[in-house]
């Protein structure tokens, strides 16, 4: 393996750099989602604000680390005059958090190819090079350049393809938690108009 690192050139190194960078947001992001916990769910949160427990409510989603939780905590504490504004602020400060680092493995996804087809087209350069001072007596030696040019290409290629798959599910998370955030922030302001008008 780390033959084939050297073998890669010197473009191997922005490309490491790049899977050493996406593996660290990774794991981060990946404790940071496991973390949000569920131990009562949205539902069961807005049946207890719905019998008039809107305080009773809050401490039950003070006890739950999860986006949609403090969003309902948000509307609930700043029920008058405005929980729509209240939550509306929390449900973005909560995708914030959610997208955190998210921009950098785009960045790594379209990068690392770039940077691999750059490794190869300097190796093709410098097997050519070889032709150009050797001429074609020694194929041997440009294919072998041509080989180790292509390392690059394939490094990149890996690096890229490893770092697509969790960032597409860290989207999804994010797509789905807004949805959620959104849908109960609209149903707890539905219970708070029906406790105000009874």
């Amino acid at each position: 393996m780390f033959t084939l690192i050297i073998k890669g050139g010197i473009i191997m190194i922005p490309i490491l750099t790049c899977s050493v960078i996406s593996i660290t947001i990774i794991v981060e992001r990946m404790i940071f989602r496991f973390k949000q916990k569920q131990s009562i769910t949205p539902e069961q949160l807005l049946s207890i604000a719905s019998k008039g427990s809107i305080d009773d409510m809050a401490k039950e989603a003070q006890k739950v680390n999860h986006p949609v939780a403090r969003v309902l905590i948000a509307g609930a504490l700043n029920r008058n005059p405005s929980a729509s504004a209240a939550m509306e602020a929390a449900a973005m400060d909560e995708i914030n958090k959610m997208k955190k680092f998210l921009p950098a493995l785009d960045t790594i996804i379209t990068l690392a190819p770039l940077l691999g087809l750059l490794g190869t087209i300097i190796g093709m350069i410098q097997s050519f090079d070889i032709i150009s001072l050797t001429g074609l007596g020694q194929p041997h030696v440009v294919t072998g350049g041509v080989a180790e040019a292509l390392i690059a290409t394939a490094a990149g290629l890996i690096v890229a393809i490893f770092t697509l798959i969790p960032y597409n599910y860290f989207q999804s998370n994010v797509e789905r938690v807004t949805e959620d955030m959104e849908r109960y922030a609209t149903k707890f302001e539905m219970i708070l108009k029906e406790q105000k008008h009874d």
